[in-house]
């Protein structure tokens, strides 16, 4: 579903959804290998957008060999929720993890903290990554990427096992109102990190997108065209099963 949502802005031979699998261990070679198939380009950037539970430090190790040397050693981006930074209880060590390997740390939801909050985030992650460049995120430029190199920080490695999260999706139904997009996400338990779905409300002809964020808000917004998978419900986390989801669904409709 979310690599659909940049088609309107990048042709669809620029972009390239993975199967699934974790791209920091069973989807490496998978990885690589759509990496070393991109044409050779002039100046070009390659960006991969890993979910939020990968395990940075084993996906930057790997993605270190067997790249083609047209390439430059990869560096890890991380984006850093100033707000929520250290506060998701047993994901942080995920969190910690992430921002250890990472040359650029991106600060976001800044209006929405303290200055004091700031400066102890700030300083937090200094102390975590005194390597890292640390920008806002209206001073994210494409141009300060060729100037990054590898982290030379040395981490402290996380169980990977830990990064091993549980995911499942179910199909969902046609909706009888907008509402129940807010109902079926504050109903699944919190222990679920990301929730995603598109699905169809009662006559529109279009598709809905939405989602909840690790900080249990709900994001709704039309999209783009229809879904190769269909509708569905997409859930990442402990807890995530099928009978559990279909439950919600079914008691709710």
């Amino acid at each position: 579903m979310d690599i659909q949502q940049f088609l309107d802005k990048i042709d669809s031979k620029h972009v390239k959804a993975l199967t699934g699998s974790c791209i920091c261990c069973s989807g490496i070679n998978e990885l690589r290998n759509y990496v070393n198939g991109i044409p050779e380009r002039k100046n070009g950037i390659t960006l991969i957008e890993a979910n939020g539970t990968s395990d940075a430090c084993s996906l930057m190790e790997f993605l270190g060999v067997g790249l083609n040397d047209r390439f430059l050693p990869p560096i890890q981006i991380s984006v850093v929720d100033v707000k929520n930074w250290q506060t998701r209880e047993e994901h942080n060590d995920l969190e910690f993890n992430q921002v250890q390997v990472s040359s650029l740390i991106v600060l976001t939801h800044l209006e929405k903290a303290s200055e004091n909050r700031r400066d102890l985030v700030i300083n937090e992650l200094k102390k975590v990554n005194p390597f890292a460049k640390i920008i806002t995120l209206d001073a994210l430029d494409v141009d300060l990427l060729p100037e990054l190199s590898p982290s030379k920080n040395i981490a402290e490695r996380l169980e990977h096992q830990e990064a091993h999260w549980a995911s499942c999706s179910v199909d969902l139904p046609v909706l009888p109102n907008i509402g129940c997009i807010d109902i079926i996400c504050r109903n699944i338990p919190k222990s679920i990190l990301r929730v995603k779905g598109c699905t169809k409300i009662a006559d529109d002809e279009n598709y809905t997108y939405f989602e909840r964020t690790p900080d249990g808000k709900v994001f709704i917004r039309p999209f783009r065209g229809v879904p190769i998978t269909g509708t569905k419900l997409l859930t990442i986390g402990p807890g995530s099963l099928p009978e559990v989801l279909e439950k919600i669904i079914k008691t709710i409709i």
